[in-house]
């Protein structure tokens, strides 16, 4: 992947197109999905997508039961818990999924959390960073066997505008002389990119081709952290909770991309690019503000995309991809 590659295809879709379009036409019967987060919001959009059109689908969940009693009308679907804050339970769900498939065709890392109080995991890990990045990498790289079976498998991981608030903070990625809700959101989707871009180029040669996105501005669960007053200044919903801002997507509207990402032909023999609104997003300038779409350079960046990954494996102890 170069930058010149992160430039729009002309895709058939775009920021208004449905999740139900873009899967409209698919027949996806004998492939499987673990999605993560599938039982709420994008992911749950992105669950019923994928199994009307005739894929199984894996639910990775915190709180299973709710997840299943939110998919109890979804058919061709299974829920296993997993609390991506505890690589523990990450491995574990990992293993479960690994005892039941031979392969597996996309792995969609929807789940995620955003601008949450101050929350410290693991061995003092910050908990933005933890569940929106490392969990993903760590399930990843757990389940990369499958992937590599497939012969074809997508691997597509949800970023935000968020991330053009900050590149990954090196000199303190655990925010510990001071924390920052936004710039640790950021931060983590930053993170979110990069991981995309390494894992293309790892994993290019067994099939495995990576994606990264921004679904787009949706309100859902994700807002579930800030104050109502905070939502209200920022111009997002009225005093009910009400969505009033300008340049919303729906929920089903927020899946789209994703589902783009998992199956166009467009995108067969491509990777680690960035996506928004059903195609390939532009490079943005440094000074170019956060609604205005496209991903800065330092999330597409290669060797900082091999820096983080280092940094991931050895904080992890994740099982290495084969280089």
């Amino acid at each position: 992947m170069t930058f010149t590659d992160q430039q729009p295809l002309g895709s058939p879709f775009s920021a208004a197109t449905p999740a139900e379009d873009i899967v409209a036409d698919l027949h996806l019967s004998g492939a499987t999905a673990v999605v993560t987060g599938g039982y709420s919001g994008l992911g749950l959009e992105t669950t019923r997508a994928l199994t009307a059109a005739g894929a199984r689908v894996i639910v990775p969940a915190r709180r299973p039961d709710i997840a299943r009693a939110a998919l109890q009308e979804v058919s061709n679907c299974e829920v296993v818990p997993m609390d991506l804050a505890d690589l523990g339970s990450v491995r574990s769900a990992a293993a479960r999924i690994s005892d039941c498939l031979d392969r597996l065709d996309l792995l969609m890392a929807v789940a995620g959390v955003m601008a949450t109080p101050e929350r410290r995991v693991g061995p003092g890990w910050e908990g933005q960073l933890t569940t929106n990045h490392f969990g993903h990498f760590t399930l990843a790289c757990e389940l990369y066997p499958l992937l590599a079976a497939a012969g074809g498998a997508r691997v597509i991981v949800n970023s935000s505008a968020g991330h053009t608030l900050t590149a990954i903070r090196r000199h303190d990625p655990h925010f510990l002389t001071g924390y920052d809700k936004w710039l640790a959101y950021g931060q983590s989707k930053t993170a979110n990119a990069l991981f995309a871009v390494r894992l293309d180029a790892l994993g290019h040669n067994d099939g495995v081709r990576a994606f990264a996105l921004h679904p787009g501005r949706i309100i859902t669960g994700l807002q579930r952290d800030l104050p109502l007053q905070e939502q209200i200044d920022r111009g997002w919903v009225d005093g009910h909770g009400n969505v009033i801002g300008a340049g919303f997507k729906t929920p089903s509207q927020g899946a789209a991309t994703g589902l783009w990402a998992a199956t166009s032909l467009l995108l067969d023999g491509r990777g680690g690019l960035y996506l928004e609104d059903c195609d390939i997003a532009r490079v943005s300038a440094p000074d170019q503000p956060m609604d205005d779409g496209g991903v800065r350079a330092y999330a597409i960046d290669p060797d900082e995309a091999a820096r983080l990954w280092d940094l991931s494996a050895a904080a992890t102890g994740a099982t290495p991809i084969p280089r």
